[in-house]
C-alpha cells in the first residue's frame, strides 16, 4: 500500500513541473517576441527633381548642309579641296571640262554656295559628271542637329521646346543637352513614326556628323518634390506605406511607425511621394519585410 502512495505522489509532482514549466516556456517566449530587434538601413528623405522620359536613338546632322552641283555637264579637270576643309561662300572647289570632239570650252567653276566645311567629296578628276550631279556637300558643322523618330503611340507625348539628355558611346559617363525645337505635323505611313529634330545648346567640337546620338527626352518633371527609392514603399491590403523611424541614430535602438503615403512619378527606381512624409523624415530602405508598426529596429547605417 505505501508503495502505490508514493508513485501516485512522484507521477502528481512530475505533472506540476511539467506545467509550470510550460508556463515559464510561455512568458520566455512572449518576452523572446517582445525584445526582437530588427537591423535596417535608413534613407534620410529631402526634397528633389524627378523627370520621366522616353528613349531614342538618332544621327548628329548639321542643320545647314547643301549639296554642290555643277553648273555644266563634262568631266572633272581640277579638285581644289579636301574632306574636311573649310570652304567659304562662292569659293571654288573644283572645275568641269565640258569640251568635247571637235568642240573646246574653258573649265567651268564649281562654286560653293554657303561658307562652311566639306563633308563629302565624291568627285575625282577624270569623273565625268551631270548638272544632277553633285560634286561635293558642304555643311556648317558647327550648328549640329540630331533626327530621331518617334513612334506612333508616344506622339501625343512630345512637344517644341522639351529638353533632352544626349550621350554618345565615344564619350562614356559625359551628357549633352539638346533641346527639341522642331516636330514633324506628318507621319511617315510605311514606319508609323514621326520626325523629331533637336539641337544643342551648346557648341561642342566633340560632336560629329554622322555620330549615333542616345536621346533621353524628358516628356515629364517634377521640381522640389519628395522622392525616395522604391523599394522603400511596402504594400500592406492593397495601399502603399513607407516605415518612418521615430528618433535614434546608427548603432541605437529605435522604433518605427507604418505611415500610408500617396505615390506620384517613378522613374529609374525613384518614386515621388505626394502625401505622407516630409523632407527630413528618416525612413527604412533594407529590412523592412518583417516590420510592423512599432517595431523595434537597429540603424545599422
Amino acid at each position: 500500500m505505501k508503495k502505490v502512495l508514493f508513485g501516485f505522489a512522484a507521477a502528481t509532482l512530475a505533472v506540476s513541473l511539467v506545467g509550470c514549466g510550460g508556463k515559464k516556456s510561455a512568458k520566455a517566449e512572449e518576452a523572446f517576441e517582445a525584445e526582437q530587434i530588427f537591423a535596417v538601413n535608413t534613407y534620410k528623405t529631402g526634397e528633389g527633381n524627378l523627370d520621366d522620359y522616353l528613349e531614342f536613338g538618332g544621327d548628329v546632322a548639321s542643320v545647314n548642309a547643301v549639296a554642290v552641283m555643277p553648273d555644266m555637264a563634262g568631266k572633272i579637270s581640277r579638285v581644289l579641296v579636301s574632306v574636311g576643309d573649310t570652304v567659304k561662300k562662292d569659293q571654288v572647289i573644283a572645275y568641269v571640262d565640258a569640251s568635247r570632239a571637235g568642240y573646246n570650252y574653258s573649265a567651268s567653276p564649281v562654286k560653293s554656295p554657303i561658307s562652311g566645311r566639306v563633308t563629302a567629296l565624291p568627285a575625282t578628276v577624270g569623273a565625268t559628271v551631270s548638272q544632277a550631279a553633285s560634286v561635293a556637300t558642304v555643311a556648317q558643322t558647327d550648328d549640329l542637329e540630331i533626327k530621331i523618330n518617334i513612334a506612333e503611340r508616344f506622339i501625343s507625348r512630345i512637344e517644341n521646346n522639351q529638353t533632352a539628355i544626349v550621350t554618345f558611346d565615344a564619350y562614356p559617363g559625359v551628357e549633352f543637352k539638346a533641346t527639341v525645337f522642331e516636330v514633324s505635323p506628318v507621319l511617315d505611313t510605311m514606319t508609323r513614326t514621326m520626325q523629331v529634330k533637336l539641337r544643342f545648346n551648346e557648341t561642342d567640337s566633340r560632336v560629329k556628323v554622322g555620330m549615333y546620338a542616345r536621346v533621353k527626352l524628358v516628356t515629364e518633371s517634377v521640381k522640389n518634390a519628395i522622392v525616395i527609392p522604391s523599394g522603400a514603399v511596402v504594400t500592406r491590403d492593397d495601399k502603399p506605406y513607407v516605415f518612418v523611424v521615430s528618433g535614434g541614430r546608427a548603432g541605437k535602438e529605435s522604433s518605427v511607425r507604418l505611415v500610408p503615403v500617396s505615390i506620384g512619378l517613378s522613374v529609374d527606381n525613384m518614386t515621388e511621394i505626394t502625401k505622407g512624409i516630409e523632407a527630413g523624415d528618416e525612413i527604412v530602405v533594407k529590412g523592412m519585410s518583417l516590420l510592423n508598426d512599432g517595431s523595434k529596429v537597429n540603424i545599422m547605417n
